[in-house]
């Protein structure tokens, strides 16, 4: 079976919008053929564009089919929940979550705050040792990939420990054994990805919206279960861990484990957010130990791209913050399993192209100077310049460019109506005119003809002191009909005009051609001409059905005598 990156593109429903590229912070999409892939490489899991795409095609991968078959392989499967359940299921207290998870066949379900708790504590033991001079949160591991990616002057900064699921992955294993399952369910796609590259510690990482799907598919309903005290979170029910998922959460847990007291603490939220903070991280004049909490969602993991509603940051992090209960007396909190780890920094590398490339570019889609380059932001790209670039490495084309496209199109309809042998004209609602060609003004006359050299395409005139037919248009204006023809005298030509709508009640068009032409003249006596042969062609093929009827009943009528008058009487018999 051919592998399926954790966020994808379903290429039916991909409708040419852009809005993913757009909102993507890091323009890890490419364009092609009109649909916008995920460059897996260039990827931060952030999950933003499965928010915002308006048809759905950025699609989620499931892996609840595996997770049913994890249950089926392994005699013990325990269930890693992420802190944020506080929020996503608030009508559901925890035991009937736990009895829910249970029902799917779940031997237990342990909270992920138990491996913050250890991370914060692990931070700590860090921080009192006096590495460095800045720490910044590796719990994030959204936030970790955009610093290995794209800052890596500050991925010396990170803290080199696992994410609080793969640390909670440790301390289950070293619990429960290491032949244990353990499945993540959270708000979080990036936690899929942790599972493909981690998955011998976490097995499989599921979102919200998968196990609300498994509940559904299993007709269980954990509002109707039964409040059971003994139902309960395994090994113990975390503490200050369960804050991770609001911003200042994890700082609050550090604090409380820390007992230096010249560290000075910051907490941002937001992938637009963190990208200013990093790139100013190297300009703050420091003179005491910096400890920095990042997290990728705005709000914190509450707010994560698979939870069910978006916002309401500030009830969300209220909730949090009355649900989570700590002693003083646990603190400071020393570490029972190893967090660390070696992060392999792995920068996007971009190709230098030279001024001539992107020239050659930026020509492709109409830009030749600088006045040309609108950096309207349509194509998703925040410039002209770095479409062009995107252009040169495959991963953007120039139909992307809407001011392009709509010259362009403007160049074939100018093209058409200069080389078209008829009058052409278009009108708005006001019966002034919109563009005509050249061939229009001729017909109309030698005044029309000055105005048309003095202001190509007549643009604003009065079409009732252009032509005397204007009631025509004025007609199919108001009616909406699709399309009125007649032959109009003009002097001494005869005219034949066509009038068509473009957009109901608002632009029509006008197709002018003088039928005293000889050319138009004979065009029309050829249409003419096939006209009547295919009436004498019909009335032809209905006299031959007739007659060929008509002797088809003869012919009948005639037999039936024959044969009345051949019969030759019966024999008598021998006597």
């Amino acid at each position: 079976m051919e592998f399926v990156e954790p966020i994808y593109t379903k290429l039916t429903e991909c409708q040419d919008c852009y809005k993913c590229l757009r909102q993507c912070p890091v323009k890890a999409i490419k364009i092609h053929e009109g649909h916008a892939c995920i460059e897996p490489d260039l990827c931060i899991m952030c999950g933003h564009c499965v928010q915002v795409c308006p048809v759905g095609a950025k699609m989620v991968r499931s892996d609840l089919e595996r997770a049913k078959m994890l249950l089926k392989i392994k005699p013990k499967v325990f269930v890693s929940l992420a802190p944020s359940y506080v929020t996503e299921f608030d009508n559901l207290s925890s035991t009937q979550i736990i009895q829910g998870l249970k029902q799917l066949g779940f031997h237990g379900v342990s909270e992920t705050a138990l491996g913050a708790q250890e991370l914060s504590a692990t931070v700590t033991d860090k921080m009192a040792k006096g590495e460095r001079k800045i720490y910044i949160s590796s719990a994030c591991p959204t936030v970790v990939e955009l610093i290995k990616k794209y800052h890596p002057d500050c991925a010396p900064y990170v803290t080199d420990m696992h994410s609080p699921v793969l640390v909670h992955t440790k301390l289950l294993r070293q619990e429960y054994g290491q032949d244990i399952g353990i499945v993540f369910i959270g708000p979080c796609i990036s936690k899929k990805a942790e599972a493909d590259l981690y998955g011998e510690q976490l097995n499989i990482a599921l979102t919200f919206e998968e196990l609300r799907q498994w509940w559904q598919d299993m007709n269980i309903t954990p509002e109707e279960l039964h409040l059971d005290p003994a139902e309960t979170f395994v090994p113990y029910a975390a503490e200050e861990g369960a804050m991770y998922p609001i911003d200042g959460g994890m700082v609050a847990g550090v604090k409380a484990n820390c007992t230096i007291n010249d560290i000075q603490y910051m907490s941002f939220s937001g992938i637009d957010n963190i990208q200013k903070v990093l790139m100013d991280l190297d300009k703050i004049p420091l003179q005491s130990p910096l400890f920095i909490e990042l997290l990728a969602c705005e709000g914190g993991c509450v707010n994560g791209p698979k939870t069910s509603t978006q916002g309401k940051t500030t009830a969300k992090r209220y909730k949090i913050l009355q649900e989570t209960d700590y002693a003083e007396a646990h603190f400071p909190r020393k570490p029972s399993v190893d967090a660390s780890t070696q992060w392999q920094i792995e920068p996007i590398t971009r190709k230098h192209h030279d001024e001539s490339e992107i020239r050659n570019a930026l020509a492709r889609i109409g830009k030749h100077c600088k006045q040309d380059e609108l950096n309207c932001g349509g194509c998703g790209y925040d410039s002209c310049r770095e479409c062009a670039v995107a252009m040169i490495e495959g991963r953007a084309e120039p139909s992307m460019c809407v001011s392009y496209m709509r010259q362009l199109a403007h160049k074939k309809a100018a093209a058409l109506l200069r080389t078209i042998p008829s009058g052409v004209v278009i009108v708005g609602e006001d019966l002034r005119i919109v563009e005509c060609n050249r061939r229009f003004s001729d017909i109309m006359g030698s005044n029309n003809v000055l105005a048309y050299d003095a202001k190509p395409g007549m643009e604003g005139a009065y079409l009732s002191k252009v032509v005397p037919f204007h009631k025509m248009f004025s007609s199919v204006l108001s009616t909406g009909i699709e399309s009125v023809e007649k032959d109009v005298k003009l002097n001494t030509a005869i005219l034949n005009v066509t009038v068509f709508t473009i957009e109901p009640h608002r632009i029509v068009g006008g197709i002018i051609r003088d039928i005293t032409e000889p050319a138009v003249q004979k065009e029309r006596i050829i249409k003419k001409a096939k006209q009547v042969i295919e009436q004498n062609l019909s009335t032809v093929q209905q006299i031959a059905y007739l007659l060929g009827e008509n002797a088809a009943e003869s012919e009948v009528i005639l037999n039936s005598i024959v044969n009345s008058f051949s019969v030759e009487p019966a024999a008598k018999p021998e006597e």
